[in-house]
């Protein structure tokens, strides 16, 4: 936006010099013409006279003003040619800092656009953090009662010792296995006593 901002000001200070230029160019225009209306009154003049009045003096002063004006035309046409060129590097400079600004509003625009995509995918994968951390916490819940069932189911048994404490989660594989093999082992016990 600073750059807009910017290019905004530098774009109005040539517009400004563009149109004072041209302000320049009108008044040296007018000059111009109203110096080419002389100098035609002054041809005109000059072509009137008789013979004998070109031979005079009068005829030297008119041709003296007559290079003076064409002087005069010449640095006019010479500025209005140099200030014709600075009008058309103005312009190319306003036409370029133009192209500028909307090069500066379409990127401010595609950035806000890459900005609100960053926001959504933001919002989605938090949601889904939120769902997998419910997920995990039901899990987890789920997980803690099959372990104290299991605990639970395994030092309830006639003959088995309380844990001395925490138990980790080995531990109390190790103690079902110990349970399971020995119901196993009692099972074909029995087994073995009815076959008999």
């Amino acid at each position: 936006t600073g750059a807009i901002s910017s290019l905004q000001r530098q774009m109005e200070i040539q517009e400004s010099e563009l149109r004072r230029i041209k302000s320049e160019k009108e008044l040296l225009q007018k000059q111009l013409r109203e110096r080419e209306i002389q100098l035609q009154a002054v041809s005109d003049k000059f072509c009137s006279l008789t013979e004998e009045q070109r031979q005079g003096e009068f005829v030297a002063m008119v041709e003296e003003e007559n290079r003076s004006l064409h002087q005069i035309v010449t640095e006019q046409e010479s500025q209005l040619s140099e200030q014709s060129k600075f009008i058309n590097e103005l312009q190319t400079t306003i036409n370029r800092l133009r192209a500028e600004v909307v090069n500066a509003r379409l990127h401010i625009l595609e950035q806000k656009q890459t900005q609100k995509e960053i926001q959504s995918l933001a919002d989605t994968l938090q949601h889904k953090a939120l769902q997998t951390r419910m997920a995990l916490e039901h899990i987890t819940c789920k997980f803690e009662r099959y372990r104290n069932k299991i605990i639970q189911a395994t030092f309830s048994v006639e003959g088995s010792q309380d844990p001395p404490g925490e138990l980790t989660d080995n531990e109390v594989l190790e103690a079902m296995q110990k349970i399971i093999n020995e119901r196993t082992e009692f099972q074909q016990r029995l087994k073995n006593r009815s076959s008999k």
